[in-house]
């Protein structure tokens, strides 16, 4: 498995937190994501936030009542302290994402897209599209830069319009206007759908 294949171990990001090398982290639930979960009304949605870390946005979305998270990382560390908190509504799963199951009307990105290797990115589209009901949105911040290295693992619009169509409909992909500061002019916010139906092939 070459480079831009190989997925990173669980001792990779466990030694991460354990040694406090998390510059990702911003230490709470950005702004972008938390101006959209405050338009959700439905409290009862089955949402997912793939490689959640700290899990910043688990934790504002139990906060204010919904019931129905799960999350999951790859890493005992990361998951061990969010675990601490006790959060209501929370469901924690260690393991790795590719191999997960299950079946949710929001699946939420932050900053897991950017630490896979970008040979993982088909595979992910194709796992979120399997993981979504029908009718059910992914949702988040994709980095619109490149970085030396990785990860993060940048791209760019063009690249994930590509990447996303077929199988997805694309809502929105737009720059964020509301980024936080080390981030402003570099991040998109997207909205993508999976369709109601399958379109039946020819």
């Amino acid at each position: 498995m070459t480079s831009i294949h190989k997925k990173i171990s669980k001792e990779f990001w466990d030694e991460r937190y354990q040694k406090g090398e998390t510059g990702w982290d911003v230490g709470y639930a950005t702004t972008p994501l938390v101006e959209y979960f405050s338009q959700l009304n439905n409290k009862h949605l089955k949402i997912l936030i793939p490689g959640c870390g700290n899990g910043y946005e688990a934790e504002w979305l139990s906060s204010k009542g919904f019931t129905e998270i799960t999350v999951i990382d790859i890493s005992h560390e990361a998951l061990e302290r969010l675990r601490e908190k006790n959060l209501p509504g929370l469901v924690l799963v260690q393991g790795d994402f590719f191999e997960h199951k299950g079946s949710y009307d929001l699946i939420v990105e932050q900053t897991f897209f950017c630490a896979l290797a970008p040979g993982l990115r088909k595979e992910y589209i194709n796992k979120m599209y399997a993981l979504l009901k029908a009718g059910g949105k992914l949702i988040g911040v994709l980095f619109n830069r490149e970085f030396e290295g990785g990860p993060p693992f940048g791209g760019s619009y063009n690249e994930y319009v590509h990447l996303f169509v077929p199988p997805f409909v694309i809502r929105c992909m737009e720059p964020c206007y509301n980024s936080i500061k080390p981030r402003k002019d570099s991040e998109l916010f997207f909205i993508i759908e999976k369709p109601l139906f399958e379109k039946q092939s020819d």
